[in-house]
């Protein structure tokens, strides 16, 4: 009689135990299951796995004293006033490089060109002009942050090396220079500024 129960007990035991084992096997896919992961073998088991997005740690600054404390607040609020004209050369001139490699002759490159230089000039009036001359320094090296382009090599590219020139001895007067290169170094305190700005994290997307 014993025998007997043992018999039906695996009897009975054993689908549940194929059903168990194909239910937990990570190859098949169940009728919940909407997410699909990476898989890598380990040690005869397969281990899924999925790629996180980072994360920036950042900690709070200190100052020492409140002149320092000053000086960071305007260099903050400088920062992010010319940081959305930096964004916008950085995607306008991906846009024309991309446009001028499609372009079919000289004429429609030209012709790119000119509607690229209207489209700057047309900014500047409005609001580029009216900036300061330390927040135009500031923008000179935030350009070549987001082109990898400094503004003077932009210039001679657009306008030739004759225009660059006449822009840099103007820009030199006024305490900039277009050749200027942005530094992650140098300018800590401006990436620090800028790593800590949501709208730059998303608009950079």
């Amino acid at each position: 009689m014993k025998f007997f129960r043992y018999i039906l007990l695996t009897l009975f035991c054993l689908p549940l135990f194929v059903v168990a084992q194909e239910k937990y096997d990570p190859v098949l896919k169940g009728k919940n299951d909407t997410i699909r992961v990476a898989l890598t073998m380990v040690d005869g088991e397969l281990i899924p796995w999925a790629t996180l997005p980072e994360v920036p740690i950042i900690d709070n600054r200190i100052f020492r004293t409140p002149e320092q404390q000053a000086a960071y607040n305007r260099l903050r609020y400088n920062v992010l006033k010319v940081l959305p004209y930096a964004m916008y050369a950085r995607s306008r001139y991906a846009k024309l490089q991309q446009d001028l490699g499609a372009a079919k002759n000289r004429k429609e490159e030209r012709m790119l060109s000119k509607a690229f230089e209207k489209e700057i000039k047309d900014m500047f009036n409005r609001e580029i002009k009216n900036l300061t001359i330390t927040q135009g320094g500031i923008l000179i090296k935030l350009i070549d942050r987001e082109t990898g382009h400094s503004s003077f090599d932009i210039l001679k590219d657009m306008k030739g090396g004759l225009t660059a020139f006449l822009y840099q001895s103007v820009a030199r007067v006024f305490g900039n220079n277009l050749k200027k290169k942005y530094d992650l170094q140098e300018d800590r305190d401006i990436e620090s500024i800028i790593q800590q700005t949501p709208y730059y994290r998303y608009g950079h997307m």
